[in-house]
């Protein structure tokens, strides 16, 4: 939300522990892994919050899932629908399917097939639209208006911030050592729950975003006290193209909280030291927070928690060389 318009109400304290109690054993309690090789080039300790392992494959399952068992009956009954080129709608696909609710997503004609392939396989509707914003907002109207679907946003949806807290709290419980928890950055809400548990649960942690910084909308917002437009740049990192939410926007404003960049060169080569290193698959929007530590952005912090936003990668499509 721009400047001078009234801010959105904030998730409170007993919204994220409502949140973690309803989607316990509904989602992956994932692991807290450390490793020497990466910790060593950071020069600082690192450990990593594997949501690479996560339901549907990132964290997003968090969210989602609070969102759809946060429904009344007769909301449930009608299903939900959201618009998504990737993680949100699998996620969103999942936990429809785990509530035995009807779920549509509206898909771009150019989201990759593999994501596409996803989203149907957890029972899902896809409707496909044109590659643009507008005609994903407007296909998505009118699947809501014919299905009376609720819509349930990746970002701009407390429910969902919500929910992503809890991947924050996970971390402080398992290793109350963290004094650095680091994030991607997108639409915010994942940079916007750890922000709130740490708020709340142990203030001292510091919260930093990582983002591109060919699109590093969120970067300039935060810098300059307005949130920017959606950035028009490219990125490997196609899961934080998209233009920081409102209300991650004031959660992140209240807490003054800061964001690094990245370059597309750093991103690729930290994917693939990770690959290489740390034996596990993940994203490249996953690689831009371990981008940035492996440039010593934290070489003076205590230890610092990275989470792993996810694991869904296009196979056909690797941001580095596969024959080198």
């Amino acid at each position: 939300m721009l400047s001078g318009m009234t801010s959105p109400v904030q998730p409170s304290l007993a919204e994220l522990d409502e949140a973690r109690a309803r989607i316990e054993g509904k989602v992956h309690r994932t692991p807290l892994l450390g490793s020497r090789a990466i910790s060593e080039r950071a020069g600082v300790e690192v450990v990593f919050k594997c949501e690479n392992l996560q339901r549907a494959g990132a964290f997003k399952a968090r969210g989602a899932t609070n969102a759809v068992f946060s429904l009344g009956g007769a909301d449930a009954e009608r299903g939900v629908c959201t618009h998504s080129s990737g993680n949100h709608g699998q996620a969103l696909a999942l936990a429809a399917q785990l509530r035995g609710i009807r779920c549509v997503v509206v898909m771009p004609s150019n989201a990759p097939s593999v994501k596409r392939a996803a989203v149907l396989s957890y029972g899902a509707e896809v409707v496909e639209c044109a590659p643009t914003l507008a005609a994903r907002e407007s296909t998505l109207a009118e699947v809501a208006e014919r299905t009376g679907a609720t819509f349930v946003h990746p970002y701009e949806d407390r429910r969902v911030v919500a929910g992503q807290a809890s991947a924050a709290a996970e971390i402080l419980e398992d290793d109350p050592a963290v004094d650095t928890i680091v994030t991607p950055v997108g639409g915010g809400g994942l940079f916007a729950g750890t922000s709130l548990t740490c708020r709340h649960r142990k203030p001292t942690v510091s919260v930093v975003g990582a983002e591109p910084e060919t699109v590093d909308d969120a970067a300039r917002s935060l810098s300059s006290g307005t949130r920017a437009p959606a950035p028009t740049g490219t990125t490997i990192a196609d899961g934080l193209r998209t233009q920081l939410g409102a209300l991650p926007f004031a959660i992140l404003r209240t807490d003054e909280r800061s964001i690094v960049t990245v370059s597309e060169a750093a991103i690729a080569e930290a994917m693939r030291f990770f690959w290489e290193r740390v034996k596990l698959v993940i994203e490249p929007s996953s690689a831009v927070p371990v981008a940035a530590a492996l440039a010593g952005t934290w070489s003076d912090r205590g230890r610092v928690a990275i989470v792993l936003s996810g694991g869904n990668v296009d196979l056909d499509h690797l941001p580095f060389g596969t024959n080198a």
